[in-house]
């Protein structure tokens, strides 16, 4: 063994030590300490409680470095062991969590950590974790040099960030990891007593798990604990619509209707229709093209008023969904001739219609949590559909149903009448998702497979139906 190698496995020795036992093995400790001190590098990278935004902070050359540090191996064979030494401060920081009691600095801290790990991967900060900032920027806190992960990233991290994405193989597996570290982080916080504390309320960053416990506990919050909960509720609702309203904007829209004659205005003329049509007309001798018709671009489109009924699982299993989709259904809502109803149900059905433009008031009334029945939503949506022609069902869940039976043939009832019934099996951002195969499969055979992927496809069946 070679004497790099050698360095090499005694950097990753100590680390997988230290992911298992907190306690530091001073042989390991002692021989890296001296590895790290040869190769030019911080002691820095050696202490777990120093996070990557200090460690960039203090020593910006390294930022570079750390960018795309796990999207490929060096070039130069001579780098193994520096490269060893970084990893390892990423790995330690983000997997190396330990037990017991979590501040919210703490938290903050990780999440930042997270968002380091992220870039080295060539991803965004936040996108394996669903963040809704992942698809621009992260909330955390850049480091002074501007490259942390919240900033613009100087050197290679932004070119990276573009062309890589969470959605396949490996990327796919890690983003459930992060987000069950991040929730078991949450899960160790006293929570209330940090509500309670305006300061360190404010030190707390959004996330989906964090959102999660708020709403599990907020019965059990009053006073200025309660007022810090739903603040940051509404801040986390705010930035999963910002992102949302553009995905919308984006999704292809309706079909053109050509039944309706095209508008005779000149935003509308097609010129090169027109001079292909009319070139016979040219006329040589004078240069000139003699036009006898003018054509014009089609621009109408269909917009029939039409019913959005929108089921939402609740248990605890499905609350990324009841995040997303609340507030998808209130950008729906404020569309021209589009009537949404919005459900949600556990063992009890409940009708947040009156409150569907708001998702911040439609989160404050949802109780997660409890096993599911569907028969219960089927009970409050069926009389809605008065023009199932003209009618859209979209049943978000996991489909783990106490009454299978007969929850199948409610909805396959739906489908029969001539609504458009589409059953959704994730509406996270990283797409991932867990479907009862019992229900996969018939909902394959009656031809309404369940959607799968990220919402955005959501977001194109629905405006497609929609037609506006």
């Amino acid at each position: 063994m070679t004497a790099t190698e050698n360095r090499r496995q005694v950097l990753y020795w100590r680390l997988l030590a230290r992911l298992f036992d907190p306690d530091e093995q001073p042989a390991l400790e002692s021989g890296s300490m001296a590895i790290v001190d040869d190769l030019g590098l911080p002691a820095a990278l050696l202490d777990p409680s120093v996070s990557l935004d200090t460690v960039v902070q203090r020593f910006p050359q390294l930022e570079a470095e750390f960018d795309g540090l796990l999207s490929g191996a060096g070039d130069d064979p001579g780098d193994e062991v520096r490269r060893a030494a970084l990893v390892s401060k990423l790995l330690l920081n983000v997997f190396g969590t330990g037990q017991g009691d979590v501040t919210a600095g703490q938290l903050a801290r990780w999440q930042a950590d997270a968002g380091w790990f992220e870039r080295a991967l060539g991803c965004r900060p936040g996108t394996l974790r669903g963040r809704p900032g992942g698809s621009s920027s992260s909330s955390s806190p850049s480091s002074s040099s501007g490259g942390g992960p919240g900033g613009s990233p100087s050197g290679t991290g932004g070119g990276r960030a573009a062309g890589t994405g969470p959605g396949s193989g490996f990327h796919a597996d890690l983003g459930p990891c992060l987000a069950a570290i991040e929730a078991d982080l949450v899960s160790r916080m006293r929570l209330r007593e940090v509500l309670a504390d305006p300061r360190l309320a404010r030190q707390l960053t959004p996330s989906m798990s964090l959102i999660e416990q708020l709403l599990r506990d907020k019965d059990n919050l009053d006073g200025v604990a309660l007022a810090n909960a739903k603040a940051l509720i509404r801040r986390f609702v705010d930035e999963v619509a910002e992102v949302l309203r553009t995905q919308v904007a984006q999704a292809s829209t309706g079909t053109i209707d050509r039944s309706i004659p095209p508008k005779r205005v000149y935003r509308n003329l097609d010129i090169d229709r027109t001079i292909w049509k009319n070139l016979p007309n040219w006329d040589p001798e004078e240069e000139r093209l003699l036009v006898d018709r003018l054509y014009y671009k089609q621009t109408a489109k269909r917009v029939t008023p039409a019913r959005l009924i929108v089921v939402v699982d609740q248990s605890g299993s499905m609350v990324d969904a009841m995040v997303n989709c609340t507030i998808l259904a209130s950008i729906f809502t404020g569309l021209p001739k589009v009537d949404v109803h919005l459900v949600a149900y556990d063992t009890r059905a409940l009708d947040l219609t009156p409150w569907v433009h708001d998702p911040f008031e439609v989160l404050l009334r949802t109780r997660l949590g409890g096993g599911t029945d569907g028969t219960a939503a089927l009970d409050l949506a069926r009389p809605k559909i008065a023009d199932p022609r003209n009618t859209v069902v979209v049943w978000i869940s996991d489909f783990y149903e106490w009454k299978e039976q007969a929850v199948f043939d409610g909805m396959a009832a739906i489908h029969r009448s001539g609504a458009r019934f589409i059953p959704v099996g994730s509406v996270s951002s990283g797409g991932q998702q867990s479907v009862n195969p019992w229900f996969r499969q018939r909902f394959k055979d009656q031809g309404t497979p369940v959607l799968s992927g990220r919402i955005q496809k959501l977001v194109i069946e629905l405006k497609n139906f929609l037609a506006f």
